[in-house]
C-alpha cells in the first residue's frame, strides 16, 4: 500500500471541534486506531489516507480497516469520526470496539510472538471507566477553574491503548475518581515516632502533613492515607498487629477534603498536593510510591535547587513545583527491616501547592484539558479562544511556545536535566484574557539526570535511588523531544488546528521559529540542529510497551515524520516559512 503521507487531502476550512461528545464505544475504537497507526501499520507502510478516509491494514491478521476523517495531520495524528469498518467479501461492514480489540490482540501476538492475557481485559476496563465518566452527572458550574480542568479528562491519552484502565469495579473506585469530581477527607493514622520514616529538604515542608489533625497523642506522628489505599492495606497482618498493640492508631477520616487530580492518586486541598501510593493499576502499572521514588523526590528537590533557581531567573514565565518531603510507615517485618508493602503502600510525597509558585493574577489550567480532542471542560482551547480569528490564535500560540520551549531545552542542554513536560505534567497559567502568562512543570518522578552532568550528586546517593534517576544523553533527549514536541506541542497544536484547519502548517512554522531562535542564541547544539533539519521525531510506543508489559522506563520509541523541516513547511504554506 502507499505510505501514509503519499495522499493527504487538502484541509477543509470549517472548524472541526464538536460540542457533542463521542460515545465510549467510539472513544475506545478511535484510540486503538491511533495506536495501531502510530506503532504498527504506519511504520510498516500499511496505511493510506484517501477520499477523506484512513485505510489501515493489519497484515498478519489479514484485516483491512477504514474510518472517516474529520481532519488530517502533518504528523499523522489524524482526527477520526464515526464508526470503524472492515472489508468483508469486497464490501464494508461496521466493526465494534470489542472486535477491533481482538484484531489488535491477534496482530500483536503474531507480530511479537508474545502473549498477553491481560490485554483485552484492560481494554474492557478502560471502556467501562469512560462509560462511567460519561454517565456521571457533571456540575454545570465549578467555582475552581483549576480543579475543574484536572477533573475534565473523560477519555485520557489518545495514543495509549488503555488510557482509563483501573483495577476493580468502576462503581467501587468512582468515589475517588477525578472524572466524577471526587473530593473526600483523608484517612488519618497516628504512628509512634520510631515507626515513622521521613525525609525533607526543609523541616517546614512537613507542615502540610502535620496540619491535617490536631488530636494526635504525644509520642505519635500523623500519617495521612488515601482512603482507597487504606481499605486495600487495612488487613495486612503487620498493620493489624500494630493497631492491636496501639503502635498505630486509626483516627478515622477527617480534616479538610482533598480533591482528586488527573493522576487519580495526587490530591489537592487548595494549599498543597499530596501524592499517595495506590495499589491500583492505572494505565500501565501499580501507582505506588516505590522506596527509591520517595527518597528520589526529596533528593532531586535538594540537588536541583540551583538549576531550578537558574531556570526561573532566566525564564521568569516558568517554574517547577518541588517535592520537598515524604513520610511513611516503617513497621519492621520478620527480618527487622521495614516491611516493604507497608513502607511503599503508605508513602506520601508532599508537593508544593500552587500559591507558592503561581504568578499573580493568573489562573492555572491543566495542559491536557486545554488540548483535549473534545471540549470536555471549560479550560478547553475552543473556550479560551472563543471568537478569536486565525491571527489571534497564532499570536496566542507564539506566546505559549516562548514560555514552554526554552526552559525545557535549557534544562537539558545547560543542566543535564531531563524534564518530562507531557500534557499531564504542565499547567498553563492564563491571564484574565485567557492568554498564556506562565507555565508550571510538575512531577519529579519523571525528571531524570544525565550522569555526565551530575556525577557528584549521583555518587552521594544509594545506588537503588541513583540508578532510576538517570537517563543517558540520547535516551534523555528522546524523552524530552517526545514529551515536549510529540505529546505536548503536537497535541495542543492539533486543538488549534481543529479551530483553524488551514493554519496547521503556519502553527508548525511558529514552532520552528521558536526552536530556531533558541538554537541561534545557544550556538545550535547538534541535537537541536538535527531537529530543525527535520529528522524523525520519537514517539513513545505505548501500545507495544503495554503489550509486552514493560515498565515505562523501558518503553521503546517509533519514529514519526517531522513537520519541522523548512522545505516541508514552505510546501505546505505555499511560500515563505515565516
Amino acid at each position: 500500500m502507499p505510505s501514509l503521507t503519499d495522499s493527504l487531502p487538502e484541509q477543509g476550512t470549517a472548524p472541526v471541534v464538536s460540542a457533542e461528545l463521542p460515545t465510549a464505544d467510539e472513544v475506545v475504537a478511535h484510540t486503538l486506531l491511533n495506536c495501531l497507526l502510530r506503532e504498527v501499520s504506519g511504520p510498516e507502510h500499511q496505511s493510506v489516507v484517501t477520499d477523506g478516509r484512513l485505510l489501515l491494514r493489519l497484515p498478519r491478521r489479514g484485516v483491512l480497516l477504514r474510518v472517516a476523517l474529520r481532519r488530517t495531520s502533518l504528523i499523522g495524528a489524524h482526527r477520526f469520526t464515526g464508526p470503524v469498518s472492515e472489508q468483508r467479501d469486497g464490501d464494508w461492514a461496521e466493526v465494534d470496539w470489542r472486535r477491533l480489540a481482538e484484531y489488535t490482540h491477534d496482530e500483536l501476538w503474531l507480530r511479537t510472538g508474545v502473549r498477553n492475557e491481560e490485554f483485552l481485559e484492560q481494554i474492557v476496563s478502560s471502556h467501562d471507566a469512560v462509560a462511567t465518566a460519561l454517565a456521571a452527572p457533571r456540575a454545570t458550574k465549578v467555582a475552581d477553574a483549576y480543579l475543574s480542568s484536572e477533573q475534565s479528562l473523560l477519555f485520557g491519552h489518545r495514543f495509549h491503548p488503555t488510557p482509563k484502565a483501573r483495577t476493580g469495579d468502576p462503581r467501587a473506585w468512582s468515589a475517588y475518581a477525578p472524572e466524577v469530581g471526587a473530593s473526600f477527607p483523608l484517612r488519618h493514622l497516628a504512628v509512634r515516632d520510631h515507626l515513622i520514616a521521613e525525609e525533607h529538604a526543609d523541616p517546614a515542608s512537613l507542615a502540610p502533613l502535620d496540619r491535617q489533625r490536631t488530636d494526635v497523642p504525644d509520642g505519635y506522628r500523623l500519617l495521612p492515607a488515601h482512603p482507597w489505599q487504606y481499605e486495600t492495606l487495612r488487613e495486612h497482618p503487620l498493620l493489624r498487629a500494630a493497631l492491636d498493640r496501639g503502635d498505630v492508631l486509626d483516627l478515622g477520616p477527617g480534616g479538610q477534603p482533598f480533591a482528586a487530580t488527573a493522576s487519580v492518586r495526587t490530591l489537592y486541598d487548595g494549599e498543597t498536593f499530596l501524592k499517595f501510593s495506590l495499589n491500583v493499576r492505572i494505565t500501565n502499572c501499580l501507582r505506588k510510591n516505590s522506596s527509591y521514588e520517595l527518597s528520589g523526590a526529596v533528593a532531586l528537590t535538594r540537588a536541583l535547587a540551583p538549576a531550578f533557581a537558574d531556570l526561573a531567573e532566566r525564564f521568569p514565565g516558568s517554574d517547577m513545583l518541588r517535592e520537598p518531603a515524604y513520610r511513611t510507615l516503617a513497621l519492621p517485618g520478620p527480618d527487622g527491616t521495614p516491611d516493604r508493602a507497608l513502607f511503599e503502600g503508605f508513602g506520601v510525597i508532599v508537593r508544593e501547592g500552587l500559591p507558592s509558585r503561581l504568578a499573580p493574577g493568573t489562573t492555572p489550567l491543566l495542559a491536557a484539558a486545554v488540548a483535549d480532542e473534545y471540549p470536555t471542560g471549560a479550560a478547553h482551547l475552543s473556550r479560551l479562544l472563543a471568537g478569536a480569528d486565525e491571527q489571534a490564535a497564532l499570536d496566542w500560540w507564539s506566546t505559549y511556545l516562548d514560555l514552554l520551549l526554552p526552559p525545557v531545552l535549557s534544562a537539558y542542554f545547560d543542566h543535564g536535566l531531563v524534564l518530562e513536560p507531557h500534557l499531564q505534567n504542565v499547567l498553563i497559567c492564563v491571564d484574565g484574557d485567557g492568554r498564556p502568562a506562565q507555565v508550571l512543570f510538575r512531577d519529579l518522578e519523571g525528571t531524570k539526570l544525565v550522569p555526565d552532568h551530575h556525577e557528584d550528586t549521583l555518587g552521594a546517593l544509594p545506588p537503588d535511588v541513583a540508578g532510576p534517576m538517570t537517563y543517558d544523553a540520547q535516551r534523555g533527549w528522546d524523552r524530552v523531544v517526545y514529551c515536549l514536541l510529540v505529546n505536548h506541542v503536537a497535541e495542543l497544536l492539533a486543538a488549534l488546528a481543529d479551530l483553524h484547519p488551514q493554519a496547521e502548517a503556519a502553527l508548525w512554522t511558529r514552532v520552528r521559529d521558536t526552536l530556531r531562535a533558541y538554537a541561534e542564541d545557544q550556538g545550535c547544539p547538534p541535537r537541536l540542529a538535527a531537529l530543525l533539519a527535520g529528522v524523525p521525531l520519537p514517539a513513545k510506543a505505548n501500545l507495544l510497551t503495554r503489550w509486552e508489559r514493560k515498565a515505562d522506563r523501558e518503553a521503546g520509541y517509533v519514529r514519526l515524520p517531522s513537520p519541522l523541516a523548512e522545505d516541508i513547511l514552505r510546501d505546505r504554506t505555499g511560500g515563505a516559512t515565516r
